[in-house]
């Protein structure tokens, strides 16, 4: 009996034990460990990658846009092109150019700086090309020789639209010949098959250099600034009949791309920024004004509407302009892209993108 006693007294022990420990809390699980700082070789490698990626979308598309221009071009018997025949090419030609201008200003803030003799033959002006041509000049405009690119295609796809004040211009330079759209067949066949061939070459031939091995990215960040201090040179040349889409009047608009592109690659940066701090330099801090830099010239550029530059009036000094003159549109906007990109000035877009460079370990840019 005793021990039968004992027996059901250790049971019931044992038993209060037991549930006793099944009612502990268990173990805490270990914390798990935060996220590891990245660091700037982990940063580059991932710029370089996604920046390949981007940009890469952008080089096809103008690639497509360019070949779509020259499919688009006229083949003519026995004459040149007639506005009134040819009017369904000419459209199509436009509206092809259009895209790959589009396309092109986006990548041109880095793109530039890494290859900068496709970029020429690609966006120089007429006026770049007769530059280096001298007295002579091109005499045959379309053969894909002496003046190439985009602006040499939009020259003749535009011609019967050449405002007044740009022939003026262009007139006082050495080796001018008048825009105009081909006379004959060979001329119809040349822009078709050469100039517009040479232009596709061109294209291909830059998106192929794209390659993530070939990418510099503080010479990219560079160009990203130096794009940025550009705007203002090219509202400056508007007013002096020098602006870089004058025959298709669409040089507002690339301004516009110009932008979009400079946001779209910066964005790309701007994790590696927003993590660093330098001495003074803070990079939360630095962002944040860089993205209210691009807020105000994308005010500027929206309160023109159109794809062109306003005018500016016929009273116009750069150097130094009137009260009255600074009140008219062009006025407006010429003051507004000024003092956003004004590197003089510690707040502007292209001064707090150089301090983002100093953050970086990049070259800063300098005029």
């Amino acid at each position: 009996m005793k021990h039968s006693l004992f027996a059901l007294a250790l049971v019931v022990a044992l038993g209060a034990v037991a549930a006793g420990c099944s009612s502990d809390p268990a173990p805490a699980p270990a914390p798990t460990p935060g996220p590891t700082a990245k660091t700037d070789e982990q940063y580059k490698q991932e710029v370089t990658t996604q920046m390949h990626g981007t940009l890469l979308t952008d080089l096809d598309a103008l690639v497509k846009a360019s070949e779509e221009l020259q499919k688009a071009a006229p083949a003519t018997t026995g004459r040149g092109w007639d506005k009134t025949q040819d009017a369904a090419a000419l459209e199509a030609m436009r509206t092809a150019w259009k895209k790959a201008r589009v396309a092109y200003e986006h990548v041109e803030g880095a793109i530039a700086p890494l290859f900068p003799d496709v970029d020429f033959v690609i966006d120089a002006r007429y006026d770049d090309y007769l530059a280096e041509l001298g007295d002579a000049g091109d005499a045959n405009p379309f053969d894909g020789q002496g003046v190439t690119g985009m602006h040499a295609i939009e020259r003749i796809i535009f011609a019967d639209t050449v405002p007044a004040y740009v022939a003026d211009f262009e007139k006082t330079l050495k080796g001018y010949k008048p825009a105009a759209f081909p006379a004959t067949q060979q001329e119809s066949d040349d822009f078709k098959n050469k100039l517009c061939a040479q232009l596709v070459a061109d294209t291909k031939k830059l998106r192929d250099q794209w390659q993530p091995q070939k990418i510099d990215l503080g010479g990219a960040y560079q160009g990203l600034v130096a794009l940025m201090n550009e705007q203002r040179e090219k509202v400056t040349k508007a007013s002096t009949n020098e602006e870089e889409s004058r025959y298709a009047q669409r040089t507002l608009a690339d301004l516009k791309a110009n932008l979009e592109g400079t946001r779209a690659v910066y964005k790309l940066f701007q994790p590696w920024i927003v993590a660093r701090t330098k001495g003074d330099l803070d990079g939360k801090a630095i962002d944040q004004k860089i993205q209210a830099g691009f807020a105000e010239l994308e005010a500027a550029y929206a309160a023109n509407p159109g794809d062109g530059i306003p005018q500016p009036p016929a009273t116009w000094s750069a150097e130094k302009p009137s009260d009255a003159d600074l009140q008219t549109p062009f006025g407006k906007l010429y003051t507004k892209v000024n003092a956003s990109v004004d590197p003089k000035s510690a707040d502007s877009v292209v001064a707090q993108m150089n301090k983002a460079a100093r953050l970086l370990g990049f070259a800063e840019f300098a005029e």
